[in-house]
């Protein structure tokens, strides 16, 4: 499957949570090594807004109330064949942080390429905003900025 998006700012809190040792030491089953403490933040929209949302249901994080139509599209795509890693929350000082499921992937943009991992965390305010990790800045890495077009092609 693959989800093409436009690169976005986010709210730069991301940092908070990716820094945690108990988050990094479950990154590293999923890409290989420990993640760069940030996401890249990319909106979609149409057809690939609705394949984002069967990732989304894939991972038991609801979505926004669908058209009928939109609905029906969802169940047409097939993400069996995608493995969900699960990124499991923790209690630290009395401060919750939750879990979530990652997708392993690539991205693309231009001529160069990055694995990575599609994150959506079980509670999130984006709805239409895939987060990317990765080991590397992937803003340096792919010379994005925002505005710019990336693919992320999940791996089956």
């Amino acid at each position: 499957m693959i989800l093409e998006g436009i690169v976005s700012s986010g709210l730069g809190r991301a940092h908070l949570f990716m820094a945690q040792s108990h988050y990094q030491e479950q990154f590293k089953d999923v890409l290989g090594s420990t993640a760069w403490p940030g996401t890249l933040n990319i909106g979609v929209s149409d057809e690939n807004f609705l394949r984002f949302v069967a990732l989304r249901n894939a991972s038991g994080v609801e979505t926004l109330k669908l058209s009928q139509k939109d609905v029906s599209e969802v169940e047409k795509i097939s993400i069996k064949a995608i493995k969900p890693h699960r990124i499991n929350g923790f209690l630290r000082d009395g401060v919750s942080f939750g879990g979530a499921t990652a997708f392993t992937a690539k991205i693309y943009s231009k001529d160069e390429q990055v694995d990575c991992a599609v994150l959506i965390p079980d509670l999130t305010r984006h709805t239409d905003v895939a987060e990317i990790i990765s080991q590397k800045f992937l803003r340096e890495t792919l010379d994005v900025s925002d505005g710019d077009t990336v693919r992320v092609e999940l791996q089956l």
